[in-house]
């Protein structure tokens, strides 16, 4: 799989965002959850400042002088307590501009790492949920995309709003499935606007 996903990443034309937003990254990483590829993604606690209570992926804005891969390999050890080698960086999707004042760059990552090996950070990670490829490929081909009002990723666990779902249907479509497809559009609940 991760050789697909890298084939699949060099093949698609990444587009960047012409707006001055924020800088921000985030990571998709991959890791093994009884020998299933499986993206772990999270609540975040209520009581952050910013985006309290949302799904996330592991993410962050950049740090002066700082680079999108960096920023996401610095967040995921950050908030799930694990070391990506930069190496293991297989490409990035397109960049996606928030209602809440950020231009995210989508990075994903591999890891040979368990998912039981993951240590969230407790300031940053309320509940950890884990989606394997195989339910992220099944609720991407399930989701609603007109009226857009109405797009979700609805897992078995959680129902994800964008930007983290637009981010994540992106990634089915185009990493794993070889299929180009947007998501700048998608749109975003005025609850992710805060």
């Amino acid at each position: 799989m991760r050789a697909t996903i890298s084939e699949n990443l060099r093949a698609f034309e990444r587009q960047g965002s012409a707006r001055t937003l924020t800088p921000a990254a985030v990571a998709v990483v991959l890791l093994q959850n009884e020998g299933i590829p499986s993206v772990p993604t999270f609540q975040r606690p209520l009581s952050m400042t910013r985006h309290a209570g949302q799904m996330a992926l592991p993410g962050g804005k950049l740090h002066p002088g700082e680079a999108a891969v960096e920023c996401a390999l610095r967040e995921v050890h950050e908030e799930l307590g694990l070391v990506v080698d930069r190496a293991d960086v297989l490409g990035m999707l397109d960049d996606f501009d928030t209602a809440s004042g950020f231009t995210i760059t989508p990075v994903v990552m591999w890891s040979g790492s368990e998912i039981a090996g993951l240590r969230p950070s407790e300031s940053e990670v309320a509940k950890l949920f884990v989606i394997g490829t195989p339910e992220l490929r099944k609720t991407v081909a399930a989701a609603t995309l007109v009226p857009t009002q109405q797009f979700s990723l609805k897992f078995r666990r959680v129902e994800m709003f964008a930007p983290t779902a637009a981010i994540l249907f992106q990634f089915s479509e185009v990493a794993l499935d070889g299929r180009s497809c947007r998501v700048a559009d998608f749109y975003q609940p005025p609850f992710t606007h805060r």
